[in-house]
């Protein structure tokens, strides 16, 4: 587990480990969550780039008779 510092203009620095991990870039956009007692920073996505992503997923539904 790796620590950051806030720093006085409450800026912070993703470790390289991370950032390469997952790929991140200069001008990438993060979704920043507030979730009990911390702070999750989630990459934001292009619908484009999740094509794909669901495969193997089971959609046999049963459904309404009116909604077929």
């Amino acid at each position: 587990m790796e620590t950051i510092k806030v720093s006085p203009k409450y800026q912070i620095v993703i470790p390289r480990k991370i950032r390469e991990s997952l790929g991140l870039r200069p001008g990438i956009r993060l979704q920043v969550i507030e979730f009990e007692d911390r702070i999750e920073l989630i990459p934001v996505r292009t619908p484009e780039s999740l094509r794909g992503t669901l495969t193997g997923l089971n959609t046999d539904v049963p459904r309404d008779e009116d909604r077929v």
